[in-house]
């Protein structure tokens, strides 16, 4: 599985060489793919790449494909977000690892999803907190990467 995914990567990377995106855009267009993957609700990851691509005009197949490959990612990423979230903002009764929530929903729907909202708002706080940083590391790895990859096989890849 791992290999399946090197090849999909490199092949990604090919066609956006042939295209002629930059090294810079290259980078940058993974790294946001990355970050913007593991936003904490399920669902909303697509629209978000979508908006990314088309403003700072990126290659919308590749932000795409990178956002379908973090999924995994995205919902391992789902309880801690959610639980610094609640630490964070100390939510009373917050919904922990192991919470039976369809039983919270049947005791108290309406008191269950009013909480549910506020832990998804914390859990967006922090991954609002934590995305520039992690774009940031991602581009500069990436960028690092691609360029030795350039160095070994003997390409030029536009700066």
């Amino acid at each position: 599985m791992i290999s399946a995914i090197k090849e999909k990567i490199l092949s990604l990377v090919k066609s956006m060489l042939k295209e002629g995106m930059s090294l810079r855009k290259i980078s940058f267009c993974i790294a946001l793919g990355v970050a913007l993957g593991i936003f904490p609700v399920l669902g909303m990851t697509t629209l978000l790449c979508t908006i990314a691509a088309f403003t700072l005009r990126l290659n919308l197949p590749a932000i795409q494909l990178v956002n379908f490959m973090v999924y995994p990612l995205q919902i391992i990423l789902l309880a801690p977000f959610y639980g610094a979230g609640s630490w964070l903002f100390k939510q009373q009764g917050g919904y922990g690892v192991g919470t039976n929530l369809i039983e919270l929903i049947q005791n108290d729907f309406w008191g269950s999803i009013a909480s549910l909202w506020n832990v998804t708002l914390y859990a967006i706080f922090i991954w609002m907190v934590l995305c520039p940083i992690l774009i940031l590391i991602l581009y500069a790895l990436l960028k690092s990467v691609l360029r030795a990859l350039d160095t070994f096989r003997g390409q030029a890849i536009p700066q």
